[in-house]
């Protein structure tokens, strides 16, 4: 045939590019079978066929029995045809093995630009095959070329890019560095598969604590779920699956030596061990600590938190530039806004002073809406009737006067504010200019003290 050891060429091929045997095998016979085509037109009538025993592609042509022929590249004569079949009949198609050699030097041609793009695929398909599975694993690879928008990096049989995005802060990378990182997304394009790598990603610290804590694979302690500001501060929650074991201690390690290699690959990043907790509040005091919380308060309908602390420990719960109390967010799911306490309990005589200033609103019945979660006139303008008449015991006509007073008291106190920030813009812009004109910068209050962000 074209390769006088055919079935050892392909075994070759087969283990060096990892293609599969039948695979290989496939490619060889469309690539005939296009210089076949190329050499005799697409009306020829073919079958092509791997011999396992010689190891060689045999081409077939099959040629219709008819009496007169008028087409001998196709057709073949009663007479010749019972020379090959004795018991062939006029109608009948008989194969005959064809000689490929005669194919010519344009007919090979095509067969070889065929194999190379089918080998080329095949070659493309495997590589996607082997890297879509491992998704969400860490690889490691060699830096093989550095741009300023991404990374190129050497996988062994493949390329995969770490875009920009993706790269820790303040990471610098030089051609032959090893990097590790974590298989985000492989998309399969014409031209490859696409492997886009990340070391920012969650995951990318999971997995990390994973390789690092064989309790974690063994099932004995479980991450929940983590939080990053990659390259300054994560958080990780932890639960134990046993009790016996500890599974922040299991995280940390002797001497630190589990947490501390992690934090070495991750550039120094300092990592928060949290233990999980199936009441919601105690968990996000886990995820807010070292702060001490002195009450949590939970609104169910909008999966939000208010956290009061005491007032020496509000920065340590909010954290630098909000950065703790964002992980905190982030990692527990819940929308968090951290309060100092003197700043709370204002705000909560500022709500009981609005409720007694209402018409006909009495101290006393003022602190039974108080006990009931009507902490200001806000909270009462919001509330259904149908709950303060199963509260108060009234009538639905009076539980709609409290609300519609309360709603009235609201709109008078926005007009007031709103009147009041336009009078100070006002004296801020005359205040600006001294009768000669000059610029007077006013006094900047530092004094004041600022409530957590919210998250």
């Amino acid at each position: 045939m074209l390769i006088n050891d055919m079935k050892r060429v392909i075994e070759q091929v087969s283990r060096d590019k990892g293609i599969d045997f039948n695979v290989l095998v496939k490619t060889l016979e469309e690539a005939l079978r296009s210089a076949v085509k190329k050499k005799f037109g697409n009306k020829i009538d073919i079958e092509i066929q791997y011999s396992e025993e010689t190891g060689e592609l045999e081409v077939f042509q099959f040629k219709d029995v008819v009496e007169t022929v008028k087409e001998p590249d196709f057709e073949i004569g009663l007479e010749e045809g019972r020379k090959l079949d004795p018991e062939c009949e006029v109608g009948d198609s008989l194969g005959t093995k064809m000689d490929t050699t005669t194919f010519g030097r344009i007919a090979a041609q095509s067969a070889k630009q065929v194999i190379i793009q089918k080998l080329k695929a095949a070659e493309r398909n495997v590589v996607y095959q082997n890297f879509i599975n491992r998704k969400g694993e860490i690889i490691n690879g060699i830096v093989q070329r550095v741009s300023r928008n991404e990374i190129i990096v050497n996988l062994g049989q493949a390329e995969a890019v770490l875009p920009r995005r993706e790269q820790i802060p303040n990471e610098t990378y030089r051609r032959g560095d090893r990097v590790r990182a974590y298989i985000l997304k492989v998309h399969e394009e014409s031209r490859g598969p696409q492997i886009i790598l990340s070391r920012t990603h969650p995951e990318f610290l999971i997995n990390l604590f994973k390789s690092e804590v064989p309790e974690i694979n063994e099932g004995l302690v479980t991450i929940i779920n983590a939080a990053r500001e990659a390259g300054s501060r994560g958080k990780i929650a932890v639960v134990s699956n046993d009790s016996d074991i500890d599974p922040v201690g299991a995280c940390v390690g002797v001497k630190g030596n589990r947490v501390q290699t992690v934090v070495q690959e991750l550039r120094g990043e300092k990592i928060d061990i949290i233990p999980w907790h199936m009441d919601p509040a105690k968990y996000v005091c886990n995820a807010l600590a070292p702060a001490e919380i002195s009450r949590v308060i939970i609104d169910e309908a909008s999966h939000a938190m208010e956290v009061v602390v005491p007032d020496d420990f509000l920065s340590i719960a909010i954290g630098k530039q909000g950065q703790n109390v964002r992980l905190a967010s982030k990692l527990t799911g819940w929308h968090l806004d951290v309060k100092g306490e003197t700043r709370y309990n204002e705000s909560l005589q500022s709500g009981f002073d609005s409720l007694v200033k209402l018409p006909d609103m009495e101290e006393s019945l003022a602190n039974r809406l108080f006990e009931k979660g009507y902490f200001s006139i806000e909270d009462l303008s919001k509330a259904r009737a149908a709950d303060l008449v199963a509260d108060f015991q009234i009538s639905e006509e009076n539980a709609m006067k409290w609300i519609e007073a309360a709603a009235a008291a609201m709109e008078t106190k926005h007009a007031e504010t709103a009147g009041k920030k336009s009078t100070e813009e006002t004296a801020d812009e005359n205040s600006t200019f001294d009768e000669t004109g000059s610029d007077e910068s006013p006094e900047e209050d530092t004094g004041q003290e600022k409530d957590g962000p919210e998250i």
